[in-house]
């Protein structure tokens, strides 16, 4: 697969990243550099190579059965409002609805 100045112009549009024309050969040229060691790594058979990623592998996993950590503060001081053990917290104002001038 080869990547040519369209292919970078629509990118660089959906990135909203202005690529300046005299840029383009240069990326071209390492994007498809890079492609081109990507179909080289896919080519290579890696399917007796064992490791962390083998589906059967992994760290043994213990059972989370300690003893709950006791709180510095009663939850009630941190967010006062709770339900159902969860705790409920205002909606974080943003920068359109805080009333705040800029």
């Amino acid at each position: 697969m080869a990547v040519s100045k369209d292919d970078v112009r629509h990118i660089a549009g959906l990135a909203r990243i202005g690529v300046p024309e005299e840029r383009l050969d240069a990326l071209v040229g390492e994007l498809n550099g890079i492609l081109g060691h990507m179909d080289a790594l896919q080519k290579i058979a890696t399917d007796h190579v064992g490791g962390a990623l083998d589906a059967h592998a992994g760290m043994p996993l213990r059972a989370d059965d300690g003893p709950s950590v006791a709180l510095d503060h009663p939850r009630e001081r941190v967010a006062p409002a709770m339900r159902a053990r969860f705790y409920l917290v205002p909606r974080l104002a943003t920068h359109e609805d805080s009333g705040e001038e800029s």
